[in-house]
């Protein structure tokens, strides 16, 4: 067997690890799963994860240099044609 000194890094995470890494809480990200605003996810068998690179192109869409700024994007409210 071999000795694995090294971490195992996560390749997937979980709707409250992802919601962590973004700085939301659960049920944002959930809602935005549910209104097609949020990231991109995977459903393998009845669980509902999230590669870090979805997470961080998500959260890319909005970034901006000023408050003038168009940027590529904006995030998307959660309930669509809401302000």
């Amino acid at each position: 067997m071999p000795d694995r000194t090294e971490p195992v890094v996560p390749r997937y995470l979980r709707t409250k690890e992802a919601a962590v890494h973004l700085s939301l809480s659960a049920t944002t990200l959930e809602k935005h799963r549910c209104y097609g605003t949020g990231p991109r996810f995977h459903k393998l068998g009845g669980r509902i994860v999230y590669t870090i690179a979805d997470l961080d192109a998500w959260a890319a869409i909005g970034r901006k240099i000023s408050t003038s700024d168009p940027g590529a994007g904006t995030i998307s409210p959660l309930r669509p044609g809401r302000r």
